[in-house]
């Protein structure tokens, strides 16, 4: 008993700061939502083993250090962290989650940030997320134009789409993003599009990794309807400051793909 609560004890030390190694991530209930209906925004954190290239969570984000926006299809952005509800019994279960009902037809984008120093690495941690939806008044005719899910937010890392992430969305149709780190494209890098309940191959997984080109882009064709997370990484160890010896990069898109596409129906 005594060993037990002794684990308990530094597990309860340790967590709090090994969290910050891990991914940040958003994921909806549904990417289309009727003008007025309410939409579900969760903000996880997970994915540490297999090199950050799974969909399995650990542990929840501290929300000092992080921060949750809805922008609308107009680019005006509402503060959502005030919103948020712990999913979790303690500091180390569940997730974050909010609802927020969209009066606006069109695209709208849920946008998070994290900047915190890990100080046992010592490294400072940057994460960014997006994720999209859109409103529609009525969801047996969807519009296909819907505009903006290609506007750039200035993360330090960032996955923007060059493809609408949802009209038209479904599988055979290519989802395609630029990577870019501080403001430029980012070429040679992987970029890992993970389907929800898949756990990629180790090293470079060929079915769902690509390496971004010259222009920073890279593509990939979901076969079949899914959660995807796309991910990228990046670590500068000259980037250096008070308290921390190197800098962490990391940027997640989550795309949910439907069966079937909701406005061409197919």
């Amino acid at each position: 008993m005594k060993i037990y609560i002794l684990l308990l004890l530094a597990c309860s030390t340790l967590c709090p700061s090994s969290v910050l190694a891990h991914d940040t991530w958003l994921e909806t209930n549904t990417n289309l939502v009727r003008t007025g209906d309410a939409i579900y925004v969760s903000l996880k954190l997970g994915n540490h083993g297999n090199d950050h290239r799974d969909f399995k969570q650990a542990s929840k984000v501290a929300l000092e250090s992080c921060s949750l926006h809805v922008i609308n299809p107009q680019g005006k952005s509402y503060d959502l962290q005030h919103r948020l509800v712990d999913t979790g019994y303690t500091p180390t279960e569940g997730y974050w989650r909010a609802k927020f009902a969209a009066v606006q037809a069109g695209m709208w984008t849920f946008v998070h940030q994290y900047d915190a120093v890990v100080h046992y690495a010592p490294v400072r941690s940057v994460k960014s997320a997006k994720t999209f939806f859109v409103v529609s008044k009525s969801l047996d005719s969807v519009a296909e134009n819907n505009p903006g899910f290609d506007k750039v937010f200035g993360h330090s890392l960032e996955l923007v789409p060059i493809s609408n992430p949802v009209t038209p969305m479904g599988p055979g149709q290519p989802i395609m993003v630029r990577l870019l780190f501080k403001g430029s494209p980012m070429k040679n890098t992987k970029i890992s599009f993970i389907p929800g309940g898949q756990t990629l191959k180790e090293g470079f997984d060929s079915e769902f990794e690509r390496t971004t080109d010259e222009n920073g882009e890279a593509s990939f064709t979901p076969k079949s309807g899914n959660v995807y997370l796309i991910v990228a990484h990046h670590r500068s160890e000259d980037e250096s400051g008070e308290n921390y010896e190197s800098t962490k990069y990391s940027a997640t898109l989550t795309i949910f793909v439907p069966e079937i596409c909701p406005c061409c129906r197919h």
